[in-house]
């Protein structure tokens, strides 16, 4: 029998099945598309978003529009924020809220974080766009806020625009600003250890420092100088000016004789809660803050030798120092003498190794870390806890030592202080008028105290719909819009100059957005 042959199929049937074949492969392409586009709007309406940020109310933690700048004195670089409304396009008109410009801008008058230097250029600068950041959207609809998160909120008085600022009070809370620091309930609020590091700001570091320190430009009026703002207290033999290591201190004396080196705010910035990020002509009306933190490494060379550190509040002096023996204390000194707060062990000091050493004041809590070992002591929660509120007082950094030793990465910073009330009267919870918080009311505060419109100032009733009000100065339950995660694209860099867009990711500061527990 032959072999069976196969039947061939006419030419006008295969086309009609290759057309049939196409179709549903272009069918199979839309239907994903389709599916791919739900799913990314149900992802985008419910689950994530990203965000830009518009302006600066959150610096330095996030920032809306801003010049990207460098001391040229000390090499040290900042941001200052960019204010639309203080420039014109080509025609003359206005700049609207929220305009960024392709074309470099002159800055305004700036001053550097670390060495005070004041910077006037008649340079076009670049101007850097806001932080973009993704938001965990509907997080609150399943687990309730915490205190210290960075929420993302419709703006009560314009529901239809979102807002970002810090959440620092829940429902039931009464809210009060003492001196800088909240308060619930008569208590203060601690920040979280996270938070605290990300809320840290510099007044010296001393790894930075003007090369031209003779140039009169380090005050506003143009008339001070610059010098080493640590200066040797009465006796002290520590060496902080050698050209050839200018950024280390040394000291070379006896074991048994405690040298001390304090910080002048008259050579250096002072403790004023000012913002590098804001209008300069503002700073001398600034409050100061007296939560500071000293940080260096220490190097000793002589086996019997203290090392230690020192900060005021007020009328009481806090020190912290490790001895020969690894004992670690905190005590405090005030007019009837010295007490000691807390000690502990850990291992002697390391001849010859450098040894990070901190001590920080902040929200009425002492913490001392040497190396691996930290130490703390809870001063209260009071307001009055340190002793009467004497926001008058400037307080006072000091590093004392004694044996041979050299310090590196010498630095001081202050915490953020909230700022309360005006001048001219206003404002909410502020000292000995506390503001409480009903049932699904939230408080908010922007990081960038003196340049945040938050909940202290809002005078206006929440808008909602049906003709429902929200009373001034609260975030209602039903417009939290969710949690800030993550910094996924902080202003980029342009490839050249004239090149349209930040097409360049700045990968260094891409970053976490701390939130809070309590």
């Amino acid at each position: 029998m032959p072999p069976a042959q196969k039947e061939s199929t006419p030419p006008d049937q295969q086309t009609t099945q290759k057309k049939k074949d196409r179709a549903a492969e272009i069918a199979d392409t839309f239907e994903w598309l389709i599916t791919a586009f739900i799913l990314a709007f149900v992802f985008r309406a419910f689950v994530m978003e990203a965000f830009r940020i518009p302006t600066g109310s959150m610096a330095d933690t996030l920032k809306g529009a801003h010049f990207r700048l460098r001391c040229p004195q000390c090499g040290r670089e900042y941001e200052h924020g960019f204010v639309p409304s203080d420039y014109r396009d080509r025609t003359g008109r206005q700049l609207q809220e929220d305009t960024v410009p392709h074309a470099g801008v002159t800055p305004p008058q700036t001053r550097c974080p670390n060495c005070g230097n004041y910077l006037s250029t008649n340079d076009k600068v670049p101007v850097a766009n806001g932080d973009r950041i993704l938001v965990l959207k509907c997080i609150y609809q399943f687990f309730e806020p915490k205190r210290w998160d960075v929420i993302v909120f419709k703006n009560p008085n314009e529901p239809y625009i979102n807002y970002i600022k810090r959440l620092v009070a829940l429902p039931g809370d009464n809210i009060e600003i003492i001196d800088g620091d909240v308060y619930i309930d008569g208590r203060i609020s601690r920040k979280p250890p996270k938070v605290q590091n990300e809320l840290w700001m510099t007044v010296y570091d001393n790894d930075y420092q003007p090369v031209n320190p003779d140039n009169p430009a380090f005050n506003l009026s143009r008339t001070k100088t610059w010098r080493q703002p640590f200066v040797n207290k009465q006796g002290s033999g520590w060496v902080t000016t050698d050209k050839e290591t200018p950024t280390q201190f040394r000291l070379d004396g006896p074991p048994d004789q405690i040298n001390a080196i304090a910080y002048d705010s008259s050579l250096g910035n002072d403790f004023k809660a000012v913002y590098a990020y804001n209008n300069v002509d503002y700073y001398r009306y600034r409050p100061t803050c007296s939560d500071l933190m000293v940080r260096f490494y220490a190097m000793p060379a002589d086996p019997a030798g203290h090392i230690g550190a020192s900060l005021s509040k007020y009328e009481t002096n806090y020190k912290a120092w490790i001895d020969p023996a690894g004992q670690m204390t905190i005590a405090s000194v005030c007019k009837d003498g010295e007490m000691v707060l807390a000690t502990d062990r850990t291992e002697p000091p390391a001849l010859n190794k450098w040894t990070l050493l901190k001590f920080a004041n902040v929200d009425h809590q002492l913490i001392f870390e040497f190396g691996n070992k930290k130490i703390s002591c809870d001063l209260g929660l009071e307001p009055n806890a340190t002793g009467p509120i004497r926001p008058d007082i400037e307080p006072q950094v000091e590093i004392f030592a004694s044996g041979k030793l050299t310090l590196s990465h010498v630095a001081v910073f202050r915490d953020i202080h909230y700022t309360s009330g005006r001048a001219d009267g206003g404002g909410r919870a502020t000292n000995g008028e506390p503001f409480e918080l009903h049932d699904d009311e939230f408080f908010v505060l922007g990081d960038n105290s003196p340049n945040s419109q938050d909940a202290r100032w809002w005078d206006s009733p929440g808008r909602a719909n049906n003709g429902i009000y929200y009373r001034p100065g609260i975030v209602p339950r039903d417009y939290l819009v969710g949690k800030a995660l993550f910094v996924y694209w902080p202003s980029g860099f342009r490839p050249f100059d004239k090149f349209p867009i930040a097409a360049i990711p700045n990968v260094g500061k891409m970053r976490f957005i701390y939130g809070g527990k309590d």
